[in-house]
Order: structure tokens, then sequence, then C-alpha cells
């Protein structure tokens, strides 16, 4: 680990307002890791900014000093994005956490990065509004790697990713200098929009600081439901079904019998359907027209097994409960290799079958568990560890294994990395999804924002082969 000048700490400290600043050991290994705990954390000094002008005023002395920066959010990342290995300053939004008043005209409100999803939910609903991006973690993430993630979620079906519910960024670039893009204006054809350049960009060439966010009517009331039925072909066919008929579909998840019987390891409980099957759906809509008739017509076809609907807001709960709890019944019960992967949602089925067979070639007798986001095409894979199986021969295993993974995604046109981005962990995969041309255009990309490479070094494009001198 490189040490820190001493001319840039100088500086840094004359510049920073006391206590923003720690070096103590628990602090650096905290906000230098995400969720994935792969690799160590190993930062130099961290840094919490508590406002743009102390961001731009940081990257400036990094910029001039040639140190490295990762920007840290709530570190819910599964890719390896906020992670600092090697002597980084972690930049920390955490105190960042603004937002402002809702806009009930514009249907707009304008936050600071640092600022916590489910907060930002609770102040829209305050107004009978909502920011219709939801997952799991979002009493721990923050708008800001939201952004930088183009976060996706469980609603995707419905609203479509986080890009589609940003009107406006503030960006600080690598160098200091302060970006304003878009505002608050819902139409700008001013030629080319630098906005839509640093959403899902993962903090490689700029740090989003505040954002303008849309806001929208949230559904008056909902209905869920889990179906039972045989089959991924099957799911697919529920999915054309609802599709056709007059319903506003908010979600369409789908489990397998794998994920139940984890989840029954995990946490027993008593199942809210009869009939057991292969795969399970949970789908939720809007109440309006009610969703009811199209459930029994689906139950007569035969083509479902079973079905449950919520009755009451508990009952929702219970349902959602069963979807939302399934990695953490994987981590509790065993240790999973997760790959995050996406196909066109027509292909999934063959996608599916060949990775099955895939799997039971590369890994004979281990276990593949199969959930996810069906209603767009995404896939969580899970490949289990055996139980006489030590963490470094796995590691092995896995590492090896995912080229063939990663092929059969090319071969279907799919993505590596559906919503947890590529960060640290797949940047040696980014080719499987994206053309030689594209990574060339990402990488002059980065050297035009960030020419010195201090900004994430590491992710999401090789920092060796594009840095030039300045």
């Amino acid at each position: 680990m490189t040490a820190l000048p001493s001319e840039f700490l100088d500086s840094l400290f004359a510049f920073l307002p006391p206590g923003s600043w720690s070096v103590d050991p628990s602090d650096l290994r905290e906000f230098g890791r995400d969720w994935t705990r792969v690799h160590t954390p190993a930062p130099a000094l961290v840094v919490f900014p508590g406002s743009t002008p102390e961001v731009a005023g940081c990257l400036a002395l990094c910029h001039e000093h040639r140190v490295s920066v990762v920007a840290s959010g709530g570190r819910t990342g599964l890719s390896g994005g906020a992670v600092a290995t090697n002597g980084e300053v972690v930049l920390s939004l955490s105190r960042m956490r603004r937002i402002d008043q809702v806009d009930p005209v514009a249907s707009t409100v304008r936050v600071q990065a640092g600022a916590v999803t489910q907060a930002v939910h609770e102040q829209a609903s305050r107004h009978g509004l909502t920011w219709p991006v939801s997952f799991a973690s979002q009493g721990s993430s923050t708008i800001g790697g939201n952004i930088a993630t183009n976060a996706g979620g469980v609603n995707v079906i419905r609203y479509g990713l986080t890009r589609q519910w940003v009107l406006g960024l503030e960006v600080v670039l690598a160098d200091g200098r302060v970006l304003e893009l878009g505002g608050a204006l819902e139409k700008n054809t001013t030629g080319i929009d630098l906005r839509q350049l640093f959403i899902g960009s993962e903090g490689v060439l700029g740090v989003i600081t505040e954002a303008t966010l849309r806001l929208c009517a949230p559904p008056r009331t909902r209905r869920v439901m889990i179906m039972a039925l045989d089959g991924l072909p099957r799911v697919l066919a529920l999915l054309a079904s609802i599709r056709q008929a007059a319903l506003t579909v908010t979600a369409f998840e789908f489990f397998t019998d794998a994920c139940v019987a984890r989840l029954q390891r995990h946490r027993p409980r008593r199942l809210p359907w009869t009939q057991a099957a292969s795969h399970y759906v949970l789908i939720e809509t809007e109440a309006h027209p009610s969703p009811d008739a199209w459930a029994e017509s689906q139950l007569e076809s035969g083509y479902v097994i079973d079905a449950v609907m919520a009755t009451s807001a508990a009952e929702v709960s219970e349902l959602w409960s069963l979807r939302e709890g399934i990695s953490e019944s994987l981590s509790s019960t065993g240790l999973p290799h997760k790959n995050d992967i996406a196909v066109p949602v027509s292909q999934l089925p063959a996608f599916c079958a060949d990775l099955d067979a895939l799997v039971k070639e590369t890994y004979p007798g281990w276990e593949l568990v199969l959930f996810g986001h069906v209603g767009d095409g995404n896939i969580h894979v899970n490949i289990m560890k055996p139980d006489d199986m030590t963490l470094d021969e796995f590691v092995a295993h896995t590492t090896r294994g995912d080229a063939a993974v990663y092929a059969l995604v090319q071969r279907y046109r799919g993505s590596v990395s559906a919503e947890h981005g590529i960060g640290l962990l797949k940047t040696h995969a980014l080719h499987y999804s994206r053309t030689r041309e594209e990574i060339d255009l990402m990488r002059a990309l980065k050297i035009v924002f960030d020419p010195r490479g201090i900004l994430n070094p590491g992710k999401v494009i090789d920092a060796q082969t594009m840095v030039v001198k300045t």
C-alpha cells in the first residue's frame, strides 16, 4: 500500500473542517468495503465531506497530487464497486443526507447523494408521491449509489431503471470542477445529455453529489399473489398471459423449489400454498382492475397448480417475505457463488436449460439455485458450496467455471451483470457483454473525464490501459 504524500495530507487537513476525516482502523475497514466481502479493504484515509464544495476541494487536491479516490455511499453493492484495496482515499458521502421539500406541482425532489433511499420514499409519501425505485437494501442504500449503478429492483417491469427517474444531477469531476446537469427540466434538447453518462458509470467518471428526482403517484392499492407451476416455460406463458390481460403489473418475480427448501432450512414456516411445484411466481398488480378473474382463469387452464392471493396488508408482507428472504436464507444455510445475469425474456427457458446442463457438467452434484426478476429477464444464479469442500477449493472451482457461464450468456446476447454493475469483481468479464469498440469508447470517455485515472481505479475498465500523463 502506497503512503499518501505529506504535502497532500497537509493541504487536505487544512482544507477540511475538524472531525471530517479518519484513519481509525475500524473506519478504514467499514468504509473501505461493500457487501461482497471478497477483497480485504485497505484504504489509507476516509474523509467525510458535508457539501459539494467540500467534495470539489477534496477531489481537486487528489487530482493535483495524483491520489486515488473511491466514492462511498451505503456500501450495499455486490460487485466490489465501492471497495478500496490499495491505499486510496475513501470519499464517504454519509454526511450529505439532505432531502429538500417535495415540489408537489412538478412532482420532484432534490436530494444530496448520501440520502438513504428509504428516507426519500418516506419524504415523497408525505405528499402522496413515490420514487418508484425499490429493492431489498433500500433501508441502507443511498441515492448516489442508486444512480451510479443505475439500480434496478423489483419494480423494473412497471417503472424501469433508475435513470428513468433522474431529472438532474450535480457532479464533481476528478479535477474538482462542478457540473450542474439538467436541473429540474422535463424537456431539454440542447445537445448531448451528459447526465446520462454518469448514471450507471459506477463512479469512474465523476462523483455525484446531488440529484433532482422525478416522483409519481403510487398505486392506490395493490394485489399480491403467488402461483405454483411446473417449469420455466409455463412461467413465461404466465407472463405473456398477464401482459395480454388488462392488468398493470408492478412485479413479476420467480423462485424455484430449491429456494423454498433453503427458506425452510433457515427459518421454518407454514407455506401458504397446498400443492408444491418446481417454480413459484410472485405477482404484484395494481388493484384496479381486479386480477381475481385472471387468476381463476389460470387455475382453470391447468397451467397453474396452486395459487394464493393476499387479502390483507399482513398477508402481502408474508408473501413478499418469501421472495425477499431468499438471499439471506442462501447465505445462512451455505455459501453461494453468485452471478447476476440477464438475457432476453423470451430466451429464459432455453438459457436456463443450457445453464442447468452446464452446471451439472462443470460442477457434478452441486446445487444450483435460481431466482430473480423474471419479468425483465434478470436471473440471480447461485451455485452452492458443497459442505465437504474448503472455501479455497470452492472459490478456485467457481472462478474457473465462470468463464463458461459468461460464454453462455454471450451466446444468448445477454449481460454478465444485470443490476449490480461491473465494479472490481467483473472487470475481466466486461468483454462478454460489450464489444471491443464499446470498451475502447469507454476508455476514451474515462480519459476525457479523469485523465489521471484517480477515480475508482481498477473498476469497470482496466485503468492501466487508458490513463494518459497530464
